[in-house]
């Protein structure tokens, strides 16, 4: 039902924030969204309800990475971050990030795989973020006792101004690509894939 909600109802929120703001669709000069990883059914609403907004307006869209956002909101100079949003059976999205000279830089690919995948792969303090974190707390206290650091819970919860932060250093250095190719990133297949993967191999 909530799913139902949130397709339903996108659209009356957009008109009335527009009618708030007093700055028309038509105003705007690009569109940013979300592109995952997170959840597939929320990921597919929200591009394909940006996506619309971009073509019939003519505008620019970007799609920012929902790990990028996170770290992005844990400014932490020292420790590497690592966000983890949770995946469901038992995984995580996951990648690890550092600020250096101030710039926040991706040290490794987003995946999916078990928590126990991700921290394996750390052996010094890191400050982790993201509803995978606040869910798998104990676990990774746990593990790494005082290496792991906890971003407050308001950390873990992406922001609309987070997005927009992001998306103008797009806009500025013209890196937004062709509206046509974005697509949501979903890093592993959905069930129905792979529910059509075996019957395709029956």
């Amino acid at each position: 039902m909530r799913e139902q909600t949130h397709s339903k109802h996108l659209m009356e929120v957009i008109k009335n924030a527009s009618l708030l703001s007093g700055i028309a669709i038509s105003d705007l000069d690009g569109f940013a969204v979300t592109k995952g990883p997170g959840s597939f059914t929320g990921l597919r609403i929200g591009m394909g309800t940006v996506k619309g907004l971009a073509a019939a307006s003519g505008k620019p869209i970007v799609g920012i990475s929902s790990l990028k956002c996170l770290a992005t909101q844990s400014y932490v100079p020292t420790f590497s971050i690592c966000p983890i949003i949770d995946a469901r059976k038992g995984e995580v999205y996951w990648a690890f990030y550092r600020y250096e000279k101030g710039q926040l830089q991706q040290l490794c690919p987003e995946q999916v795989t078990p928590l126990g995948n991700v921290l394996t792969e750390i052996h010094e303090p890191c400050v982790f973020v993201g509803n995978g974190a606040r869910l798998y707390q104990d676990d990774i206290r746990l593990k790494l006792g005082n290496s792991a650091h906890l971003a407050p819970e308001s950390h873990s919860i992406i922001r609309g101004a987070t997005v927009a932060f992001l998306s103008q250093i797009r806009f500025g250095k013209r890196n937004i690509g062709d509206t046509g190719d974005l697509a949501p990133c979903y890093i592993r297949q959905s069930d129905a894939e792979i529910n059509l993967a075996k019957k395709s191999h029956r």
